[in-house]
């Protein structure tokens, strides 16, 4: 079972997730806007975007500065973003929250960087099998980067509740990515999955 769900994710699913996700998330940066890529990795995510949004400038920061990336990416702790307030029009963290260990703590610093809107691709856990299903997953996609899998994943209400803490407003949500092709989708899809731009609430 191990080997069939690794060969799947390595051969099957990486190309298109990376393709889909980036359709999706292209839709949801303003014109022009400088992005943040927090959590850059390899900044193929950053690539990908940028060949179906030219307008974007985006830079990278990530623990763990990989050799050759796909956008110039620098180092930062994983807890305070080196920006000044506002200083980027967007921050963009895909499946960087539920690494940290303080999900919170970065999500509020996006916020604090960003002028106009953050952008969040992640993840959402109802159940243990929610959590079984995306832990295999996590492991499987993560274990050959030296990437630290704590495992936090938040229900649809633990993500309610960070979201009005900081005072963000879900302007635009999609949960239906169709990251994972037939009959993958069922297990790997499903609902686990959501897209969010986050706009601070008006003062």
């Amino acid at each position: 079972m191990a080997r069939a769900v690794k060969t799947a994710h390595g051969s099957l699913v990486m190309g298109r997730r990376l393709a889909r996700l980036a359709r999706h998330l292209a839709e949801l940066f303003p014109p022009g806007a400088r992005v943040l890529d927090v959590g850059a990795g390899s900044g193929e995510m950053a690539a990908a975007l940028l060949a179906l949004r030219p307008d974007l400038r985006i830079e990278g920061i990530d623990v763990l500065v990989r050799p050759g990336t796909a956008i110039p990416v620098r180092a930062f702790d994983g807890h305070h973003i080196p920006a000044t307030d506002g200083e980027w029009d967007a921050c963009l963290l895909v499946d960087v929250l539920h690494h940290c260990d303080k999900p919170e703590e970065l999500l509020a610093e996006a916020t604090r960087a960003a002028r106009v809107c953050v952008v969040v691709k992640d993840h959402v856990a109802e159940g243990p099998w929610d959590h079984a299903v995306l832990r295999v997953m996590d492991w499987f996609g993560n274990r050959g980067h030296g990437v630290v899998l704590p495992y936090h994943y938040w229900s649809a209400a633990r993500w309610k509740q960070a979201f009005e803490v900081l005072g963000l407003n879900e302007a635009c949500r999609t949960e239906a990515l169709g990251l994972y092709p037939f009959p993958f989708t069922w297990l790997f899809d499903r609902r686990l999955h959501f897209t969010v731009r986050l706009e601070k609430a008006a003062s």
